[in-house]
């Protein structure tokens, strides 16, 4: 199949991803997606089952790819003791780091039985049996990439489309290891179609209809948004993290919250403790979980992971549907002007 929505919402896992968002940026004629991060099989099964209940439009579902990187424990140690001052405060335990994937074989059973039409990864790229396995039961596979080379194995291993994912995006870099790739989304869009014949879906810093027109003259099939739709009243995001995008005003990529690298806004937490995290997901993701789940709590955006793109100041309080077709309107008047203008003598 082809990929015919322009507008591709990205998954936003950990709490802004939901049902009803996924539900109506698909019935809006854009591409829901579902984050199966963090969430149990069993609880995946019944998000799918309520985006159905609220259209019969398709959608995806992303999972994270099993981590291989290697952890230095002391290091996570060191981070565990630095850390223990913000638990006292927080009146929390820290999290036990551990070896974890995800329900990896759970979650790709759970996409085959439910026929999910997409389905991305993201975090390293699943093997060709996996892929295959995955089309066998119906879907299209996306692959995320960071790197021209990435975009190469994702094409020679059988993934259908990429996600080519800029450093302007917000939340988790979703390369194959902690450390790959930092090119802008423009370069890293024209690097990626000189190198693979595959349909590209464009990340990072898309907010606006003008972004997505961009990204098309670009040769994206698709632009995906994250941040664009943390403010919609569909998403599960918090009260603090709303209020932050609103207000903050830089952004940077840190390994504080979680282990691995990721933007989100700056804030006290990502200040104090960003030279001192390791390169160690998801045992950090762990460790910290606790902090983030009483900041949450209490509304202290000062420790809440607040991940957020470049273009943060441009996402807006609109129901997810009601945005999807704005955007829509803006990127085809955009392309229009673009060709109207005279270029040359």
């Amino acid at each position: 199949m082809a990929l015919p929505y322009p507008i591709v919402q990205a998954p936003l896992a950990g709490g802004p991803s939901t049902p009803e968002l996924a539900a109506a940026v698909s019935d809006a004629g854009g591409l829901g997606f579902l984050a199966a991060g963090y969430r149990s099989a069993e609880d995946l099964r019944a998000d799918i089952k309520k985006v159905r209940a609220h259209t019969r439009a398709p959608f995806g579902v992303n999972l994270f790819v099993p981590t291989s990187d290697p952890v230095d424990q002391a290091a996570v140690d060191l981070y565990a003791a630095k850390l223990r001052g913000e638990a006292e405060r927080s009146g929390v335990d820290l999290g036990v780091p551990r070896d974890d994937d995800d329900g990896w074989q759970a979650k790709l059973a759970v996409v085959a039985e439910e026929r999910i039409a997409v389905v991305s990864f993201t975090f390293g790229l699943p093997s060709r049996a996996v892929i295959e396995g995955v089309r066998d039961s119906g879907a299209y596979v996306m692959v995320t990439v960071t790197t021209p080379g990435e975009a190469a194995a994702a094409h020679q291993a059988g993934a259908d489309a990429l996600v080519a994912q800029g450093i302007e995006a917000g939340g988790h870099r979703g390369g194959f290891t902690d450390d790959s790739g930092d090119y802008g989304l423009l370069v890293l869009l024209r690097l990626v179609l000189r190198s693979t014949p595959l349909p590209v879906v464009a990340a990072g810093g898309i907010a606006d209809g003008e972004g997505i027109a961009a990204v098309l003259a670009a040769g994206a099939v698709a632009a995906q948004l994250g941040t664009a739709f943390l403010r919609c009243p569909e998403a599960g995001t918090s009260a603090a993290h709303r209020e932050a995008l609103s207000s903050y005003d830089r952004t940077a990529v840190t390994r504080a919250f979680t282990g691995r690298r990721a933007r989100g806004l700056v804030n006290r937490f990502l200040e104090e403790y960003d030279d001192d995290a390791p390169s160690a997901y998801p045992q950090v993701h762990q460790l910290t979980a606790p902090l983030r789940a009483a900041a949450r709590k209490s509304g202290d955006a000062g420790t809440i992971n607040l991940w957020a793109g470049q273009g943060h100041r441009l996402s807006e309080e609109v129901p997810a549907g009601e945005l999807v077709r704005r955007l829509g309107t803006e990127a085809r008047e955009a392309l229009t002007r673009a060709t109207r203008r005279p270029f040359g003598h």
